[in-house]
């Protein structure tokens, strides 16, 4: 079998912005995260013995000079401590277990220092679909240049519409390949004229080094959903933008905000946050509604929303895309990340819906003891842990479904 993962920087930015903030604000903390299969999939038989060849495969994977060069010069706000740091980075199969039980259902369990194991999910996420598609017989069915134009012609109604957007789709990519067909034609289309709207680039910083675009992203809910772990939830939200001021000192000003709830999340939102902010990411519940949430706190604080960016990412497609754009640029600066729809969107396949999330977590490796933790998210039964812990949080944060 092919190894899959070949590039160090095949991964999110976000994974690497964060690593660098982990560093910086909690070096010695240590976290447990597991593997949910949404659709309960039954895997091929060898499939985990495959995935472990794969994950002892990253140990080979090293960041290149091209690759710092590339960051160093469209990352501007990553501090130069950062890139020594890529440049000495292993990846350990000893962080990850994975195997299979007797119905063929897949498990992985994934334990370490914070700053190491964070640099695994989007990988892991990738490797798992592609080698899914490669071992029950169905990547033959996928014709990239068809591809090329379904995308092509997707970002053509996207710009004309005024869309400013960008691609999230490593995670859940039916194939490298697929991700790198979606980004050059969304390169092509853009530069094929001038349009109202924008393709910012791709969340992909090697597919962002390839096609000289510019690598987007900033955080996930696992360094709120970690902190939450450390601290408790109720003050999460404010520790861990507290924590991203003191890294990037203003930039990659983009809040996720959901990883327990609107509510919470807007009492700690106090203004000098709405002032530093850019922006915030909606990525559960409804997009209308979550938007009009937002439009008032920002006004309850003097502040007017159409000077913010709100980025849309909760399961796009290009319909969608267009109709939240039309509604929304009356009240903010609308700009969407858009993962699956572009990136495993093939008539002949099925996405897979898989995820890898934060469990568990200890500020130090001297604590004898992980403290639980969950996201609560505004999709009803998207919730994601421990049925007991999802429970505790809850009724410690008064969340109401």
């Amino acid at each position: 079998m092919r190894q899959i993962i070949n590039h160090f920087t095949d991964d999110d930015l976000y994974k690497l912005s964060m690593c660098c903030a982990v560093i910086d604000n909690f070096p010695r903390a240590m976290v447990k995260y597991t593997f949910v299969d949404r659709n309960d999939t039954v895997y091929p038989e060898g499939f985990a013995d495959e995935l472990n060849r794969q994950i002892e495969a990253l140990e080979s994977v090293t960041v290149t000079q091209e690759e710092l060069d590339f960051m160093k010069r469209k990352c501007y706000y990553i501090p130069n401590w950062f890139y020594p740091y890529m440049k000495g980075f292993r990846f350990s199969k000893e962080w990850v277990k994975a195997w299979q039980d007797e119905e063929g259902k897949l498990h992985l369990e994934i334990e370490g220092y914070w700053a190491n194991t964070i640099l695994l999910e989007v990988k892991l996420l990738a490797i798992i679909s592609e080698l899914y598609y490669i071992m029950t017989g169905q990547t033959g069915k996928l014709d990239y240049k068809s591809y090329y134009d379904k995308t092509y012609h997707k970002a053509e109604r996207l710009l004309e519409a005024g869309c400013v957007y960008s691609d999230f789709g490593t995670r859940r990519r039916a194939s490298f390949e697929a991700e790198d067909v979606v980004v050059k034609a969304m390169v092509d289309c853009y530069n094929s004229k001038k349009w109202e709207g924008k393709f910012v680039g791709t969340s992909n910083v090697y597919l962002a080094m390839k096609y000289d675009v510019t690598p987007v992203g900033t955080m996930a809910h696992e360094f709120i959903c970690a902190i939450a772990a450390m601290f408790g939830p109720q003050m999460a939200n404010h520790e861990a933008m507290n924590a991203w001021r003191h890294t990037f000192r203003g930039a990659l000003g983009t809040y996720l905000y959901d990883s327990f709830g609107w509510h919470l999340f807007s009492l700690n939102f106090s203004e000098d946050f709405a002032n530093l902010f850019k922006g915030l990411r909606i990525d559960s519940g409804d997009n209308y509604e979550q938007l009009q949430k937002i439009v008032e706190k920002y006004k309850s604080l003097g502040i007017d929303p159409l000077t913010k960016q709100v980025i849309f990412s909760n399961a796009l497609d290009t319909d969608r895309a267009i109709e939240i754009h039309h509604y929304a640029k009356n009240y903010c600066q609308p700009s969407f990340g858009i993962g699956t729809h572009f990136t495993n969107d093939f008539d002949q396949v099925t996405p897979m819906n898989i995820v890898i999330k934060l469990i568990a977590a200890k500020i130090t490796e001297s604590w004898d003891f992980y403290n639980d933790t969950c996201k609560i998210s505004e999709d009803k039964g998207k919730h994601t842990g421990k049925p007991e812990v999802i429970k505790r949080y809850m009724e410690t944060i008064h969340f109401k479904e």
